[in-house]
């Protein structure tokens, strides 16, 4: 959990049970090690900048073709992101920078991820093109060269998607409204690109980056249509800024 949602006093969207029992018992079984940290001196912003470069890391991973080795270092980056929050708390030190800060590596680290992952299924394809033998290779497997290229343009459109889930709530928070609503906010979205990275190269990313796309933009959908009856109980209307 990260600090944005402390400072907000509620989980992220408005979780159900399952979440905030997923919640109490990660705390629960992170707590020694929060409590260790603290005696090491060590401070939420610290834990915030680590994971984010792990976040790096594992985008690297991914661009060279190392998918089990991204999703255990993305895993070490969720970990981070949960341990930030809980350090910043039991140490009485959350701030509205870290919140801030805590946020915006977020979004880079969820950026670095799919661009990683695109950034492999591009290169294969410059390879292909370079080396006919691949392509002939590929073709034995059904697998045509505009296969790489749609992949590609999924790994963007997730990142779109993605980003566009965090702008609606911050956009609406930013007008004074709660939006603490939608079905896949960045914890699904995490889990399903580690789960599939821990998968390998094969199908299962491709799936999951699809699947990532259509949640992805049906939360930023419900934040909108949210927003929108909100606005329209209270008489706001709707403006341009």
């Amino acid at each position: 959990m990260s600090r944005p949602e402390a400072l907000a006093g509620s989980p992220e969207g408005g979780a159900s049970g399952y979440k905030e029992a997923l919640k109490r018992f990660a705390h629960g079984a992170l707590d020694p090690l929060v409590r260790a940290l603290l005696a090491l001196g060590l401070q939420a912003d610290h834990l915030t900048a680590l994971g984010f470069l792990l976040s790096v890391a594992a985008a690297f991973q991914f661009a060279t073709g190392h998918f089990r080795v991204a999703a255990s270092l993305a895993t070490a980056s969720g970990v981070c992101d949960i341990l930030d929050g809980q350090l910043a708390r039991r140490s009485g030190k959350v701030t509205r920078f870290g919140a801030f800060l805590d946020s915006t590596l977020d979004r880079l680290a969820d950026a670095t991820l799919f661009v990683g992952i695109s950034w492999y299924y591009t290169a294969q394809l410059v390879d292909m093109a370079v080396n006919p033998n691949r392509v002939l290779a590929n073709l034995q497997h059904g697998l045509e060269p505009v296969t790489f290229a749609v992949i590609a343009s999924i790994s963007m459109l997730a990142l779109v998607g993605s980003f566009m889930v965090s702008y609606t709530r911050a956009r609406a928070e930013g007008l004074g409204l709660e939006c603490k609503v939608g079905w896949f906010e960045r914890p699904e979205r995490l889990v399903l690109l580690i789960l599939a990275g821990y998968a390998g190269l094969g199908p299962v990313m491709p799936a999951a980056l699809l699947v990532l796309v259509v949640f992805s933009f049906a939360t930023a959908i419900q934040r909108m249509a949210h927003v929108w009856n909100r606005t329209r109980a209270s008489g706001g209307g709707s403006s341009e800024v």
